[in-house]
């Protein structure tokens, strides 16, 4: 589904530091059904590690970590009660906002997100999102405790969120100051040996060159927790801009995985390097392409090509040789008229 740009800036809020935690929940309802999504749907993460899952299909809250079924069955049960409430204001709010927009059907999607952070040197933060279709619709000022829309439509919604009877939005700056913050340090403690586990990644880089330019690849692998910093230097000071956003992909194991790809003038290769920064790493680790001594990857291809052409010529030459001395090969034909032997059976 498709998320508005605030939504995927906060994906990555916990940034690199070494000891900080965030919790994060997400909520999604749709339009009708058929688009194999359930109608509405939240998830809850501490850091990169999902904690929970509510959705309209099984109408159960469920722990996903392990660690979560430390929780009691009456924690468990309030939870699925809260996601049943969301539930069916989320369905109404779908059609609300599709009203709202002049649209009587097709797909759309209200997404909600919120979350907090506990840094490593005690400082705190939160947030609040709420998108529509993919784009930004309002968002919470947690310094005034107000909401703040962020599209024509929504100021409906933020006007009464924030009028004196209902004062959302102070409701929301109290949760994420307070509320969020002790959730977070009980769910830390749940999963400390998960959630604090560091594994140092492994870096390749390599280079493949085209003409005139040569792609620098910088692979990065088996690394936990997920949050890492890779970026291209040009003399170990000039950032090099990127084309394609990164993408950290998990692996069967529970590391992660990541590469960084930029093109540069054949010849000054060496003038670049990869910068990865983790929180299992003591500093930054700096990688460069080294060339590999012996042929180029064009050289090899070409000997190899030539040598199956060789091999080719001597079969020629020691078949017509054997034709010429009478000598008669054995028919391979799956219609050979020789019915006395039977295919040999695996």
């Amino acid at each position: 589904m498709k998320m508005s740009p605030l939504f995927l800036l906060i994906l990555g809020v916990s940034g690199v530091y070494s000891d900080s935690h965030s919790l994060q929940y997400y909520y999604t309802g749709v339009s009708g059904t058929g688009s194999g999504l359930s109608e509405y749907s939240a998830v809850g993460y501490v850091d990169d590690q999902q904690i929970t899952n509510y959705n309209s299909d099984s109408r159960r809250t469920r722990p996903v970590a392990p660690w979560m079924d430390k929780e009691g069955p009456e924690y468990w049960e309030r939870q699925t009660q809260i996601g049943k409430g969301n539930e069916a204001v989320y369905k109404h709010d779908v059609r609300t906002l599709m009203s709202r927009f002049n649209q009587t059907g097709g797909f759309h999607s209200v997404q909600w997100m919120y979350g907090c952070e506990l840094r490593d040197d005690g400082s705190t933060a939160g947030y609040e999102q709420d998108g529509y279709d993919g784009r930004d619709f309002m968002s919470l000022d947690t310094q005034r405790g107000v909401f703040i829309p962020i599209i024509h439509e929504a100021q409906i919604t933020t006007q009464r969120w924030n009028s004196p009877d209902v004062r959302e939005g102070e409701r929301a700056k109290n949760y994420l100051e307070n509320l969020c913050i002790e959730s977070l340090k009980k769910y830390i403690n749940y999963g400390r040996d998960d959630l604090e586990r560091r594994v140092r990644p492994e870096v390749k880089v390599a280079g493949l060159k085209s003409g005139e330019v040569t792609k620098l690849q910088c692979q990065v692998y088996g690394f936990h927790p997920r949050a890492v910093d890779v970026k291209w230097m040009k003399n170990e000071q000039d950032e090099v801009q990127l084309d394609e956003a990164k993408q950290i992909l998990p692996n069967p194991d529970g590391t992660y995985q990541t590469r960084v790809t930029v093109e540069v003038s054949a010849g000054e290769e060496e003038r670049y390097s990869c910068h990865v920064d983790h929180s299992s790493l003591e500093g930054t680790l700096r990688v460069k392409w080294e060339p590999k001594s012996g042929l180029s990857l064009i050289v090899i291809i070409g000997a190899v090509i030539g040598l199956v052409v060789l091999i080719a010529v001597i079969a020629g030459v020691l078949i017509y040789k054997k034709k010429k001395s009478g000598y008669k090969t054995t028919s391979t034909s799956d219609t050979s008229s020789d019915s006395s032997n039977s295919p040999v059976k695996a």
